[in-house]
């Protein structure tokens, strides 16, 4: 009985300290169940003590070990009920599940430049968590969640992706959620991290939506790729399909989260060659479609060609993409927006100098992107390693446009944890 008792007065404690916010009537049924066994165990002494003094011992013997049973079994009763109380908890673990993975990534940086009206500033990069999680050899979930700050000094909260991955075998691996569009090189090898890329921000061409973008950076839907039999070429394929970007009215959310403004969906097709022979060696191209729906201006058909030659071996960094889009108006015109850019680095020891020139032009008529006009200029910089967690960027860049001509300087303290 003694044992069945601590072995209660042990686990109640345990079971009370498990128990969820809002199940107090939870714990008052356990201190209830405690309460009836207090009680029994005094019956129990009482009767001992009402036993006649004179009253054989085989004879007191059955009617106190009868007692004592009857008490047992209800005190096991009673701590079956009270484990069964305490199991109403609610623990949300799964068993085998494994643990979910959790990288960091921020920045924090100052820019000035000598544009008239421009005030140069510190400012907070995004804040991003990049989080994988296993759920068998075929299936895994990888999302993206960053705290950022816009130019209104406001801090939002973003998720930038969230897809669950199911991967067959090399030949064939598909997402379902919100991913990075897979045109040219950039935007699926760099994601939303500044301490992964050599410069402080990234190419004028892949500038996110939010920042005055052009380029559908994100998209809702689904995309697979794997690689194709032709070994020694290296060759993999990409093939996308999701709601696109909103286009009806410039106050809507750029990226269509949870429903399209029309029945049309986006499509992306791409190829790529990593050759066997030539290590670090990457080039390919990719073909966007979709239909955009601006308000007042009517359907306009939207293709993107895109071309990247990369190579990266030995500390050596060489990039090379080229864009074009193509806006073909309905009962309209015909409008192409080039646009490239050429970056070289290379590491030596700690330090990398880096080297990018860029280029768009978007044509006075076009009925999107007009404001943002012709744009070109040189950026160069340094970036040095403190160790394999953190690096600090210093950057000059110009910029030309097609009336005015500024100058400036960023620099940046990035990092991961």
């Amino acid at each position: 009985m003694k044992k069945i008792l601590c072995f209660l007065m042990l686990a109640m404690p345990t079971a009370a300290l498990a128990q969820q916010p809002g199940q107090a009537s939870d714990h008052q049924l356990i201190l209830q169940l405690l309460s009836r066994i207090e009680q029994l165990e005094s019956e129990v002494r009482q009767m001992k003590q009402a036993a006649p003094a004179g009253t054989p011992a085989e004879s007191s013997a059955p009617v106190e070990s009868n007692a004592a049973a009857s008490t047992a079994l209800t005190a096991t009763a009673l701590a079956s009920a009270a484990q069964a109380a305490a199991a109403t908890t609610h623990d949300m673990s799964v068993p085998g599940l494994q643990p979910v993975h959790v990288q960091g990534f921020s920045d924090v940086q100052y820019q000035a430049s000598d544009l008239k009206g421009q005030h140069n500033s510190f400012g907070l990069g995004q804040f991003n968590l990049f989080i994988t999680n296993r759920l068998s050899n075929k299936f895994g979930l990888l999302g993206e969640l960053v705290v950022e700050s816009d130019l209104n000094n406001t801090v939002a909260v973003d998720l930038e992706r969230l897809l669950f991955q199911y991967t067959a075998n090399d030949y064939f691996a598909l997402s379902a959620g919100r991913y990075h569009t897979a045109i040219g090189y950039y935007n699926t090898a760099y994601h939303h991290s500044s301490w992964l890329q050599s410069t402080v921000g990234r190419p004028l061409i892949f500038a996110f939506e939010d920042g005055g973008g052009i380029l559908p950076i994100h998209n809702v839907g689904l995309s697979a790729t794997g690689r194709l039999p032709l070994s020694k070429l290296g060759l993999h394929y990409i093939a996308e399909i999701g709601n696109g970007r909103a286009s009806h009215s410039s106050s809507d959310e750029v990226v269509q989260n949870r429903s399209d403004e029309n029945n049309g969906k986006s499509a992306n097709l791409g190829i790529y060659a990593r050759p066997q022979g030539m290590p670090g060696f990457q080039t390919g191209f990719s073909l966007y479609r979709d239909s955009l729906h601006p308000e007042g201006i009517g359907k306009i058909g939207q293709t993107i060609f895109a071309g990247h030659v990369v190579y990266q071996q030995s500390g050596l960094e060489f990039l090379n993409e080229a864009i074009v889009l193509r806006h073909a108006v309905q009962g309209g015109g015909i409008f192409h927006i080039p646009a490239f850019y050429s970056q070289v680095s290379k590491r030596m020891g700690e330090v990398r100098p880096y080297f990018r020139y860029e280029y768009m032009n978007v044509p006075r008529t076009e009925p999107l992107y007009s404001d943002i006009g012709l744009r070109h200029g040189p950026v160069g910089g340094l970036r040095f390693d403190f160790n394999e967690f953190a690096a600090y960027k210093l950057e000059f860049f110009r910029d030309i446009q097609r009336n005015v001509r500024s100058n400036g300087l960023r620099t940046q303290v990035s990092f991961t944890f």
